[in-house]
């Protein structure tokens, strides 16, 4: 049976690679919503590349909601200088003929875990964690009825992309974060430690071109915008790719490894504001609320994109 999924997600060309792949899978994942959060470009922007993503895979039933403008408590932070203007250049996609859903991206979080069987539905969080805290903080009977929060964010041993200390994600709203790993549901992060070795190389740009339908062709025109900033960046021979690693995770578990361990969020200083601090080693008794994913198979990972996004138009 397939296992039902909510995506929140600020996209992003690698949110759009992620996305895209999930609707690729119907056998295996149901995706019950879309919800944009505020993130790598504003909250309104955000929903309309949502829409875009959806059309392109063809999936069009599925509903996309828009959730949160700003983060919980702090100014919102953007990433135009990696993603441009519209948080999706690269591919030239349509305007959207498809409309966003009227309830707010939070209610609909809450009355879908609170609707559907306690345990059935995981929340699949691409981008910064404020729908997901706010809904927490709304409604806390929710934790307990959520099956799993698999993400993209955060970083340990490779520390941070948009400080020195903190992952982007993380970053732009501690606070969402940090209730987020408080709230005693399974966690499964995704952090830059992985998502660092899941590099877009030219081969493997290419090999999405080289499927031959639109979705591979728009997916190349976005990695090959968006790698550009990473690419000069880091000096390697690829830019990662971060938030497919969420869904390949769904897909695919064995080709990841990590393992539990507390990660508790930094929140008040200002030198390492987002910082998601990972007893990796086991040197403290707190309790361990996460699983930690720090290895992964890209060419295993590549590959199964590769397929995925081969069945969609």
């Amino acid at each position: 049976m397939a296992r039902k999924i909510i995506i929140d997600t600020d996209p992003g060309q690698d949110d759009a690679v992620a996305i895209l792949l999930a609707l690729a899978s119907p056998e295996e994942i149901h995706v019950l919503g879309i919800v944009a959060v505020a993130g790598n470009v504003g909250l309104a922007q955000n929903a309309k590349n949502a829409l875009k993503v959806v059309e392109l895979s063809g999936r069009t039933e599925v509903p996309v909601y828009a959730g949160c403008p700003r983060p919980l408590m702090r100014k919102l932070v953007t990433a135009e200088h990696v993603h441009g203007q519209t948080g999706l250049d690269g591919p030239d996609l349509p305007e959207p003929a498809k409309k966003l859903e009227t309830p707010h991206g939070v209610d609909f979080i809450i009355e879908t875990l609170m609707r559907e069987p306690e345990n059935t539905v995981t929340l699949c969080a691409l981008g910064p964690l404020t729908n997901l805290g706010m809904a927490l903080a709304k409604e806390p009977r929710i934790a307990p009825r959520i099956q799993e929060i698999v993400l993209m964010g955060g970083a340990y041993f490779e520390v941070g992309n948009i400080t020195p200390a903190a992952e982007f994600n993380i970053y732009v709203d501690p606070e969402a974060a940090a209730t987020v790993f408080a709230c005693a549901a399974p966690i499964a992060m995704m952090p830059l430690d992985v998502t660092h070795r899941m590099l877009a190389t030219p081969a493997r740009v290419a090999a999405f071109r080289a499927i031959g339908n639109r979705t591979g062709a728009a997916v190349a025109d976005m990695l090959g915008f968006s790698e550009r900033f990473d690419l000069e960046k880091y000096g390697w021979q690829g830019a990662p790719l971060h938030d497919p690693c969420v869904t390949a995770y769904l897909l695919a578990p064995e080709i990841f490894s990590g393992r539990k361990c507390n990660v508790e969020i930094e929140t008040n200083s200002e030198l390492t504001r987002g910082m998601t601090v990972a007893d990796y080693w086991h040197v403290t008794d707190r309790p361990h609320n996460a699983t930690f994913i720090r290895e992964g198979n890209s060419d295993a990972f590549y590959a199964l994109l590769t397929e995925r996004l081969a069945r969609l138009p």
